[in-house]
């Protein structure tokens, strides 16, 4: 069937809405504060550069006077006076280079130009791209070359500034952490809540407190509880009312058909109404299969529990066999677990002429109890469908070929009530195998 408006998801897009919710929340505020952080380096940095070029042709001016003043002799102890962390002096005439490639190289200069004078016949190049370097050539009152060698450098950076990044991305990813556990956290106890759904009538409330918009949707779903209640409540107060009021048009059909004496269609007005009783039962036994869940759960030893249920048939002439052997205690309802396994191993016998049960525990799921036999199987494409109920592989309605087609639905409804999960598969070498499954039972 197809799905409108379906979207297609990036396989590298996380499947789960926490994770998404994560990674937007995240990326919007690394990119924010690195915005924020690239906005201030920027403006630290023009504001770096503005005071620079305001103070370098002052500053270079005043140190050339100096040096212009100063006895040949006496300059080379100067120069470590006047050097700058982005210049130096130097007595000579310094590297030829080449023309200026850069626009703040040629601002420099003609700073330093316009501040000296044309008296001192200054002049620049480049003597290094990367890093970048360059010289200003000038030429003293007494002849002597004179170099002014530049070495632009960046905005100086703070030794703890790269701890302070690293406590505001740590505080990024603990905000979204929190902001995505508190918006997903309603929706998982929505999505427990719906999954531990069972069509008993005592389901817990899911507790209507929190943000708006969560406590609506648990409001929204106690409603639906309570409808769901209701309509199992009337459906079973109707299937029992109408096999309340066929029996006793059965009975007096029944008796009426007696007194007619040894004929055929005696024996076939007979095995009807033993059909309608049949109906009848099975349907009422699918409404209350609904309320399995509410039979108080009780400590049972399995191993035990299989024995009584095999020896009750074996007792009876039955060929069910146990297979497998567990120890130890598990949480169950016995009752409604036994009507399960009654149903189950009927089935066995009846289609395949025999009934294997055994069990097994599962760390993961918990206690696996199989209900196997050697009949004819299922369809592989119609191994859900007969647990719906009045699915019926046979066409005939004769109880004793096709049956009711409510026993494995029961089973199945007794099963979810009670939180279990009850699965068919063909078995290799022929016939089908039951497992009803019970979680956490350790």
């Amino acid at each position: 069937m197809n799905t409108i408006g379906a979207s297609r998801t990036p396989r590298w897009w996380p499947r789960s809405m926490a994770s998404r919710i994560y990674i937007i929340i995240f990326t919007g505020l690394l990119l924010a504060q690195g915005l924020s952080f690239g906005s201030m380096f920027y403006e630290r940095y023009q504001s770096a550069t503005t005071v620079m070029l305001n103070t370098l042709e002052h500053d270079v001016g005043t140190s050339v006077a100096v040096l212009d003043r100063l006895p040949a002799t006496e300059r080379p102890q100067w120069l470590p006076r006047l050097q700058r962390d982005n210049y130096r002096f130097i007595l000579g005439p310094g590297d030829r280079g080449r023309p200026l490639v850069s626009a703040r190289s040629r601002d420099v200069t003609g700073l330093i130009a316009k501040e000296v004078g044309p008296a001192f016949r200054v002049h620049s190049a480049t003597t290094s791209v990367s890093p970048e370097r360059y010289q200003v050539h000038l030429t003293l009152h007494d002849g002597s070359p004179l170099t002014l060698e530049v070495t632009p450098r960046g905005v100086p950076v703070a030794d703890w500034l790269p701890f302070v990044l690293i406590v505001q991305v740590v505080v990024l990813l603990a905000c979204a952490w929190i902001a995505v556990r508190q918006a997903t956290r309603p929706l998982a106890r929505l999505a427990r809540a719906a999954e531990g759904l069972t069509p008993a009538v005592d389901n817990p409330r899911l507790a209507e407190d929190g943000p708006t918009e969560v406590a609506h949707a648990a409001v929204a779903f106690n409603a639906m509880q309570e409808r769901i209640a209701r309509y199992l409540k009337e459906r079973l107060h109707i299937l029992a009312s109408i096999s309340h009021d066929l029996q006793t048009p059965i009975t007096r059909m029944r008796l009426r058909a007696e007194s007619l004496g040894d004929s055929a269609a005696r024996d076939r007005i007979l095995d009807d109404l033993r059909e309608m009783e049949h109906l009848v039962r099975e349907g009422v036994a699918y409404a209350r299969s609904a309320h399995g869940g509410e039979e108080a759960p009780v400590r049972i030893d399995p191993a035990a529990f299989l024995e009584s249920l095999v020896f009750d048939y074996q007792d009876s002439g039955q060929p069910v066999t146990l297979v497998g052997d567990i120890h130890g205690v598990c949480l169950a309802r016995p009752r409604a677990l036994r009507r399960v396994l009654g149903n189950l191993v009927d089935n066995a016998i009846k289609y395949g002429g025999s009934a294997e049960v055994g069990v097994s525990r599962d760390v993961r799921d918990g206690l696996h109890i199989t209900v196997s036999d050697r009949g004819p199987g299922i369809p592989e494409d119609e191994l859900d469908e007969v647990l719906q109920p009045f699915y019926r592989l046979e066409a005939s309605r004769n109880r004793d070929t096709g049956g009711a087609g409510l026993g494995l639905a029961i089973a199945t409804q007794l099963m979810r009530s009670i939180g279990g999960n009850l699965t068919l598969a063909n078995r290799e070498g022929g016939g089908l195998v039951a497992t009803v499954v019970l979680p956490g039972a350790r």
